[in-house]
């Protein structure tokens, strides 16, 4: 993305996690938007087969989380992990067969999300260590003073299509447009915490609940419609947050795909570009699929 930053003036942080194993206990049953009951897997560990470019969706799977699911064993450093880490931040296993292997954050939600290509993917497990080189947050558009960069690295803004526009405005390459309806759970929460699951999305279930997202893939930067996610998130027609899709396949109601947050402002400060290979495996991991 060809626009001035203060990316010079940013620190790096080497941070410590670990591959998380799934969780559960024993109430597992949870319930879908037609009332169906399931058992899936989804949470944690390292999901194999599913990476930047992938579907979304389609999965036997309930909020699906792709590549090797990270965070600290130590509360307060895992939020550290959480809120410092930036999609695009280089991951590196420091433990196990695939010790040295390098991918990168695709983003957040219950955990911090890393995606590695293959064969480096299949040798990975839980307990594996790794180190995260946190950069980003801090970052600015410093020509854009009314768009706030959120969870998003300088790497990736360089990386990324687009920039300043002549009339002053941020050019910035979509996969998919995100209707205000389609927001579902994580409205009210910091948006450098976690994502936003969306709605419209399920797969093989009532038609009357699809919004067109069923489509989406794995590491798809969107724009999300009338969203303000500066210093939070919430509906505020007028504006828009652009985020990239960082978890796959729900079936627990208002539910869904969730994209981390990356830039957001008025809408007006923007000009969106539909573009099929605005998606994060087009700059990481050999280009879409």
């Amino acid at each position: 993305m060809k626009a001035e930053t203060n990316a010079a003036s940013l620190i790096s942080q080497v941070l410590t996690g670990e591959v998380w194993p799934p969780l559960a206990d024993r109430h597992g049953y949870r319930v879908g938007p037609d009332g169906q009951p399931f058992v899936l897997p989804g949470m944690g560990g390292m999901t194999l087969g599913v990476r930047c470019g992938d579907p979304a969706t389609g999965y036997a799977s309930d909020h699906l989380e792709p590549g090797a699911s990270i965070r600290h064993r130590d509360p307060a450093a895992n939020m550290a992990v959480q809120f410092l880490t930036c999609v695009g931040n280089a991951v590196t296993v420091a433990s196990g067969p695939a010790s040295g292997e390098t991918g990168h954050v695709i983003g957040q939600h219950a955990y911090v999300l890393t995606c590695f290509a293959e064969p480096a993917a299949s040798l990975i497990t839980t307990g594996d260590a790794v180190t995260i080189v946190a950069t980003g947050q801090g970052l600015r558009l410093t020509e854009h003073p009314d768009i706030v960069v959120k969870n998003c690295s300088p790497g990736l803004i360089a990386a990324m299509p687009g920039g300043t526009r002549p009339d002053g405005r941020l050019e910035c390459h979509v996969a998919a447009r995100v209707p205000a309806e389609a927001i579902g759970a994580g409205v009210g929460m910091i948006s450098e915490y976690a994502n936003t699951d969306l709605m419209g999305a399920y797969a093989g279930l009532s038609d009357d609940l699809s919004l067109g997202l069923e489509k989406l893939r794995v590491g798809d930067v969107v724009a999300l419609a009338d969203q303000d996610h500066r210093y939070g998130r919430g509906y505020r027609p007028g504006y828009l947050t652009i985020g990239v899709i960082s978890t796959g396949q729900c079936l627990l109601f208002g539910h869904g795909p969730g994209p981390s947050s990356l830039l957001s402002g008025p809408a007006e400060a923007f000009a969106l570009v539909d573009d099929s290979t605005a998606n994060l495996a087009s700059w990481y991991h050999g280009g879409v699929r």
